[in-house]
């Protein structure tokens, strides 16, 4: 296996090791320590105990001027193999006892490391501690350690008052013991610590690597490496290829962000090729407009004139007057669509919406009985008339009639008109079609759409992350699209995407939960306000809200056919998206919103699949 230090998993493995190297070899270096110091002070505890046990063993014997019992004990216990060396010397530094022979009788260097802490300056100490009277050495280099501990002898009365001895009461030492102990064993202990604590470091690391490679391998290599190989696909224009991965990590995210941007490039790739389609289309459209309406005008004409000639015949007359109306609204819809791809605005006047939709049923009843489809009207006789395009207002019942036949299918049905006034609240119905943050800069984004409807597009943070929000155009709804994640009433600050302004006011708390305030400018219509707090609804536009409730005529066409699947509900009214596979072109409905957003009404829709659905067209009066 070839490991390359070029790769995130491998470095990640080489930082690690590292680290646990010079954290082990710290915590080895002063553990030994420790061990060694805590080896040493019980040695020099167990020889001072060792010397205490010598000086009070040959105590009556030095009082007695008992030599020979002296040499005695002492050369019996230097027999301990531990021991290298133990002597006394009087106070002038002769060795007098020893279990060397050859040095007794000689005389020590005073000046030397093991005599000078009693003979500092030529005055002798009388009490020294422990670690003063210890001392370590080696007696030639390549020797082990040796510990050394010197034990005063102190001049008693009994001392003083013997018939063998001549000290004086004010001599303080007579003298000192010397007892050497090899420290061999000690260094070897210390060694073999060292050696164990080398072995279980390299393990520790082995093992740390080990576990870390297979959790840098099943963690992040893997996922890295499926975004890499989704990557590559995208990159040779595949667009369809999905991760789809479960975990909820930030590696899980990414992925799922990578299969939502995929899935948005397809979509929006899509579109770019329907907007081709369509810009042709329209290129043709123009080209052969005059063409169409050529023979509209010549069926125009000759209806016309059979019409006038069928006055005697009730039957043929209705028939050539819906001919001749249609065609007449054909000629209309030809216009009507160049009208609309140049976002014209409707021909206003008075529309009676009653008319309209019997027209729009006179026209597709044919349809209706070869598909066996029941068609109910509950229609208010004094339904107020609307100001709008007739034609238009035609064109919006007639194709959403005729996609209810088609949810229907072959074997029939329910369709239910209904029309009825009501009073509607600016809240929830009026759209925000422009929007800016102080400085002037655009908020509205027209490639982010929800509901059809250009979103607005803000800068959100929270906590170290940064992100997109996009508000939902309409006053009061809240089908807000978060491209960054918040928590739970988390107060969020929100910026201008374009000069990075602040749009939150700290000053201006919300009525409902005291969070602050984010202020859009409105342009010649006064300011909106929202709460900043995830989850809350609360917004204010103080310019509509003063306009108070408006009359709308309101219509509901239901069927009970196939539905529309919940995932599908927000994107029926973008271009090009369809249901119908290769029978529909998706712009149904499109123009439809349109034609309602340019009356300023709103439409919505209801489903359940396999029970129905409703749309509901409300029209200002």
């Amino acid at each position: 296996m070839i490991f390359s230090f070029t790769k995130i998993g491998m470095k990640l493995i080489l930082i690690v090791s590292l680290t646990v190297i010079i954290i082990f070899a710290v915590f080895a270096y002063f553990s030994i320590q420790d061990q060694s110091e805590n080896l040493i002070t019980e040695v020099e505890r167990h020889a001072n105990q060792l010397s205490e046990t010598i000086r009070h063993s040959t105590r009556f014997d030095m009082l007695a001027n008992r030599r020979e019992h002296v040499h005695n004990i002492i050369n019996r216990i230097g027999e301990e193999s531990s021991i290298t060396n133990l002597r006394i010397l009087n106070k002038e530094g002769e060795i007098i006892y020893s279990i060397h022979q050859d040095e007794i009788g000689e005389m020590v260097d005073k000046n030397a490391e093991s005599c000078y802490a009693c003979h500092a300056e030529n005055q002798p100490l009388q009490k020294l501690s422990i670690q003063e009277r210890t001392r370590i050495f080696r007696i030639d280099p390549d020797s082990s350690r040796t510990l050394g501990i010197i034990n005063p002898i102190y001049n008693e009365q009994t001392c003083w008052e013997a018939d063998c001895h001549a000290h004086s009461e004010k001599q303080t030492v007579l003298g000192v013991l010397d007892i050497a102990v090899s420290l061999s064993e000690i260094d070897k202990v210390a060694d073999q610590s060292s050696m164990n604590m080398i072995i279980y470091t390299l393990f520790a690391i082995l093992l740390i690597a080990i576990v870390l490679r297979l959790a840098v391998k099943n963690l992040i290599r893997k996922p890295v490496q499926n975004l890499v190989k989704a990557t590559n696909y995208v990159a040779i224009g595949n667009l369809n290829h999905r991760i789809a991965s479960s975990r909820r990590d930030e590696l899980g995210q990414l992925a799922n962000s990578f299969d939502n941007m995929t899935k948005n490039l397809s979509e929006m790739r899509m579109q770019l090729f329907q907007s081709d389609k369509l810009a042709s289309l329209g290129k043709l459209a123009a080209g052969v407009a005059h063409e169409i309406n050529n023979p509209l005008t010549g069926v125009l004409t000759y209806s016309s004139f059979l019409l006038k000639r069928a006055q005697d015949n009730p039957e043929m007359k209705a028939d050539l007057e819906v001919i001749v109306r249609e065609t007449k609204r054909s000629r209309e819809i030809v216009k009507g669509l160049l009208d609309f791809s140049r976002q014209s605005t409707p021909r206003r006047g008075k529309v009676n919406v009653n008319e309209v939709i019997e027209n729009a049923i006179t026209i597709v009843s044919n349809q209706l009985k070869i598909n066996h489809v029941e068609l109910k009207k509950e229609m208010l006789n004094t339904l107020p008339e609307i100001s709008g395009d007739a034609n238009q207002v035609q064109q919006v019942i007639l194709n959403l009639i005729v996609n209810a036949i088609d949810a229907l299918g072959n074997k029939g049905g329910k369709i239910e008109i209904v029309t009825t006034e009501t009073r509607l609240s600016p809240y929830g119905v009026t759209k925000i079609r422009n929007a800016t943050c102080p400085k002037g800069h655009d908020l509205m984004d027209s490639e982010h759409k929800i509901d059809g409807r250009p979103s607005i597009k803000l800068k959100a943070k929270s906590g170290k992350n940064e992100g997109f929000i996009h508000l939902d155009p309409v006053y009061g709804n809240h089908n807000h699209h978060y491209g960054i994640e918040f928590n739970k009433n988390e107060i969020i600050k929100l910026f201008c995407p374009q000069c990075g302004i602040s749009l939150v006011d700290e000053n201006d708390k919300g009525p409902d939960c005291g969070a602050p305030v984010y202020n859009l400018i409105i342009p010649e219509q006064g300011i909106l306000k929202g709460c900043t707090k995830f989850g809350c609804g609360w917004q204010k536009w103080d310019f509509v809200d003063k306009s108070g409730d408006r009359n709308f005529v309101e219509i509901k066409i239901s069927d009970n056919g196939c539905g529309i699947n919940k995932d599908d509900l927000d994107k029926i009214f973008d271009p090009f998206f369809t249901t119908k596979g290769q029978k529909g072109t998706g712009l149904g409905l499109s123009v439809i919103w349109g034609i309602v957003d340019n009356h300023k009404g709103k439409i919505s829709v209801e489903s359940v699949v396999d029970k129905g659905t409703t749309f509901t067209i409300n029209l200002p009066e």
